[in-house]
């Protein structure tokens, strides 16, 4: 799935649209020792409104445009689908629309059992489907039959012991300590997958969206464990083998103008391809292309190849997490954030055999911790 895709199915996602129905709710609570302690499924037609709108909005937060950073796609292996597995587990509830009651209970298990989470949290699943209006080629909706997205949308939600406070007591009109002993259901879920995926306007039951709130931090276990799929590179790790490709192979050549020139050139390639309906990658020949345009030697690109099989193996890093969009230099107690738009301002020189930061300064309005400063 890419952008396009995941914003047309979170647009979607309300009953408002006219194309959407979330048909029932699965809820679960697992403990910290993973014993599932309770579980039931609702029906989302007969709920209180506020109830709905609750569970709407919790599980919208998975469906994160972010994609290839908080919202990724990950492919079922070939044995995904044998009898027990996690693919034939999540086809099933598919299939069974949470109404079976035996399906929804081996998904929750499921997770119970191959999770690795810290603490107790709760599990919402939803079975919804999406009517798709069929585009001709001009972009118009046409009079072709109209397919139906069938998919289930899981949040996993950390629950915590809400906080001891003061509360005012309207009664007894005073200000009370209240102990709170009960388990509150965070809002905002830590993981949550999308199956199965919305690719071309259709669906594709070999792939599944894993979400985690934090891009940095996901939940391995989950992914592999629990979707039996292989992990891939966070955004972070992605950014962290680009930095060890450059220092291993461009060495002493790096400097301020190239690492700036190098940035610029993956900007202006997501830029251009940012309307192809894949996420933009770069793999080890497109480095070596921007490399030589920003002028690192022949002789340091010999080395690409073995250094990027080495960091990256064969697998193609997607350029948006490559990009910084603010140049931070830093020495010795000294840290300056400078913004791409002013990059070009700032110059490193060697003067009389020391090294300065030079900064070209066009407005004389200049102030230091908030006060103005006369530069004479």
């Amino acid at each position: 799935m890419n952008k396009k895709e995941t914003s047309e199915i979170k647009k979607n996602f309300s009953d408002k649209s006219g194309f959407f129905i979330m048909e029932k709710v699965l809820t679960a609570f697992v403990d910290s020792e993973k014993n599932v302690r309770y579980q039931n499924i609702s029906s989302c037609i007969t709920m209180e409104n506020d109830e709905n709108d609750l569970y709407s909005n919790i599980l919208k937060k998975v469906l994160n445009t972010n994609v290839g950073k908080n919202f990724i796609e990950y492919e079922f292996p070939n044995d995904a689908y044998d009898d027990g597995n996690s693919q034939n587990i999540l086809y099933k509830l598919l299939q069974s629309e949470l109404k079976d009651e035996e399906s929804a209970e081996n998904f929750v298990n499921h997770i119970a059992n191959h999770i690795t989470y810290t603490g107790q949290f709760a599990i919402i699943t939803a079975y919804c489907n999406y009517t798709i209006k069929k585009k001709n080629k001009l972009d118009e909706y046409g009079e072709d039959a109209d397919e139906v997205y069938r998919y289930i949308l899981t949040a996993i939600c950390p629950v915590e012991v809400s906080e001891t406070g003061f509360v005012f007591d309207s009664f007894n009109n005073e200000i009370t300590r209240k102990i709170n002993t009960e388990l509150l259901i965070s809002k905002s879920p830590s993981d949550g997958f999308l199956y199965p995926v919305f690719s071309n306007r259709s669906c594709d039951v070999n792939h599944i969206m894993y979400y985690a709130r934090k891009a940095d931090k996901p939940n391995i276990s989950i992914i592999e464990n629990v979707l039996g799929c292989q992990f891939v590179m966070s955004a972070d790790a992605e950014k962290s083998s680009f930095h060890n490709i450059l220092k291993t192979v461009v060495g002493d050549e790096l400097n301020y103008n190239l690492i700036n020139t190098v940035n610029e050139k993956i900007k202006d390639f997501v830029e251009e391809n940012k309307n192809e309906t894949d996420t933009s990658t770069i793999d080890c020949n497109k480095i070596h292309s921007i490399l030589e345009e920003s002028g690192v030697s022949p002789e340091r690109l010999q080395a690409l190849d073995t250094v990027y099989e080495s960091s990256c193996g064969n697998a193609p890093l997607t350029a948006s997490n490559l990009i910084e969009n603010k140049t931070v230099l830093t020495s010795s107690g000294i840290t300056v954030n400078i913004k791409s738009s002013a990059s070009d301002k700032i110059h490193t020189k060697v003067i009389d055999g020391r090294k300065y930061l030079l900064i070209d300064i066009e407005d004389p309005n200049i102030e230091i911790n908030g006060l103005p400063v006369n530069l004479k």
